[in-house]
């Protein structure tokens, strides 16, 4: 799972490096996101003007964002074999957080 979202992490800071676009809607934007996985070790990272930094195990205080669910799902949709809406509506993915974080966080990853 560290592998995977490692990986997701470095695609989102070179794809915003190149995507003035993006750029613009991440500039300035600071939000801590938790990353709670059911059925293993839970994650965090930050989102910092334009750049995803400090990524680690555990919890982090006062998350903006709280992303839950489970190893498979996670897989899932990273690898496209699943969708953000599926996931949401047959529960596998649950999100907490401002509707204008969670309309940003599917660019993310």
């Amino acid at each position: 799972m560290e592998e995977l979202l490692t990986g997701a992490i470095d695609k989102f800071n070179k794809k915003i490096e190149k995507d003035e676009k993006l750029q613009k809607e991440f500039e300035g934007l600071t939000r801590k996101i938790f990353i709670e996985v059911t059925d293993g070790k839970d994650y965090h990272l930050i989102l910092d003007n334009k750049r995803i930094t400090d990524f680690g195990e555990g919890d982090i205080e006062s998350p903006d964002i709280t992303i839950i669910s489970d190893t498979n799902t996670i897989v899932g949709l990273f690898s496209k074999e699943i969708g953000p809406m599926k996931a949401l509506a047959t529960k596998k993915l649950k999100l907490k957080g401002s509707l204008h974080d969670m309309l940003r966080i599917r660019k993310l990853f």
